[in-house]
């Protein structure tokens, strides 16, 4: 991904570039007086190296000098950003929000992407090699060849239980991870349970406890042991930060009570679907609900292939 056709470190040098941009771009593509992807290419240097030390140091914010886009910070400013510093040109990008590839922010954002890049998109998760996304995973199984950018409003696993930044980097310094277990101890005293949904903290790597963006309890088990690179960008905050292939990722629970994903009564009303994760629909006249899965590239696929089993 981050090659794009050669250089040192990844970056394309002035000759490359100016080669690049002078052939003839195919329908899409800005106008070869614009640089690619965007943003120059010092940016993209400094993203890819402060991308390299979060992979080093899995689940450690990176503290990383946000740019300005023509997007507001807030709404996927720094997924967006780790995503154009690492695409090449013959990468495929898939962009989704919430599982859902025809939302409104995920197609402005694939239109901009496709933009400034002029490079192929496509709905399919297994077709990609770059996907950026918000609050979901793919239900789809991924591959070391393919990299998951997630677009993150607050990276502070902490912010909950201690509002001083600085403090903040002192308990992750120290592995001071107190305050939050206490937080999740009265949970169970209130509520017999752990009531935090979406952002559920996880230990990453046995020693900093990570905040996985606002993804469901059902898509934090596939951050374990997976063999695709995760990468999360908070351009507000202006933190990036990493989970590699085969890294040991935790959810936090407790002996007695253990981490547990949602549980839905029935299945997806579109393909049937038990064994995904499910978006409750409300009928607005007749009050009755309905559940679809939340991954519609996914939901599709599956329709496709029962209707390919039930015809003739």
């Amino acid at each position: 991904m981050a090659e794009q056709q050669g250089g040192a470190g990844g970056t394309l040098s002035s000759k490359t570039l100016t080669s690049y941009l002078q052939e003839t771009p195919p329908a899409g593509r800005i106008s070869t007086t614009n640089r690619f992807a965007f943003l120059d290419e010092a940016t993209k240097m400094e993203i890819r190296r402060k991308t390299l030390k979060a992979v080093a140091i899995p689940g450690y914010q990176v503290p990383f000098g946000s740019r300005e886009l023509p997007i507001a910070r807030g709404w996927g400013t720094g997924g967006i950003q780790l995503t154009l510093a690492l695409i090449g040109p013959e990468d495929i990008v898939k962009v989704i929000d919430q599982g859902c590839d025809d939302s409104v922010n995920a197609v402005n954002i694939r239109k901009f992407i496709q933009q400034v890049c002029g490079v192929e998109v496509t709905e399919k998760t297994a077709e990609a090699t770059l996907i950026q996304t918000r609050h979901r995973v793919p239900e789809e199984p991924m591959g070391k060849d393919q990299i998951l950018v997630l677009q993150v409003p607050i990276p502070e696993p902490l912010r909950d239980v201690e509002p001083s930044e600085q403090e903040t980097r002192r308990m992750h310094g120290e592995a001071d991870y107190s305050s939050i277990w206490l937080r999740l101890y009265e949970d169970i005293v209130a509520y017999n349970e752990i009531t935090i949904g979406a952002r559920y903290p996880v230990l990453v790597n046995r020693r900093h406890i990570m905040d996985p963006s606002p993804i469901p309890r059902w898509d934090v088990p596939l951050l374990h042991q997976s063999e695709t690179l995760y990468l999360f960008g908070a351009g507000r905050e202006k933190r990036i930060y990493a989970i590699p292939p085969h890294t040991e990722v935790h959810p936090l629970e407790f002996a007695d009570h253990r981490f547990r994903v949602e549980r839905f009564n029935q299945g997806c009303m579109l393909c049937g679907a038990t064994d995904t994760y499910l978006d409750e629909i409300v009928e607005g006249s007749t009050a009755q609900r309905f559940y679809t899965c939340s991954d519609t590239a996914h939901c599709r696929a599956r329709q496709e292939q029962q209707n390919k089993v039930v015809a003739p």
